[in-house]
């Protein structure tokens, strides 16, 4: 049996599709695990080191609570994932 694939039905959308922009993304906390191949408390502890310049949360909440929702740009944690890959690199020239 032979479909002709032009002939299946084809989705449409009424809407425009977004751009999708790293710098205005917000990641949570799963997301970050996954890009910097580390868990919640090497990260929190990364955060409260000024000189490894991990990026901060944004605040999602206007609650002060431990616990409060947060997030990560989502471009400033690939960046400094990319540096650390530099650092790397540049250690092994």
């Amino acid at each position: 049996m032979n479909i002709n694939v032009t002939s299946l039905p084809s989705k449409t959308t009424t809407h425009t599709p977004t751009l999708f922009d790293p710098a205005s993304t917000l990641i949570r906390m799963r997301e970050v695990e996954t890009i910097v191949g580390m868990k919640r408390s090497t990260i929190y502890k990364l955060m409260q080191r000024s000189d490894c310049g991990f990026p901060q949360p944004v605040k999602l909440s206007m609650s002060t609570a431990r616990g409060a929702p947060v997030a990560w740009v989502l471009a400033e944690v690939q960046a400094w994932a990319r540096g650390r890959i530099e650092a790397r690199d540049q250690v092994a020239a």
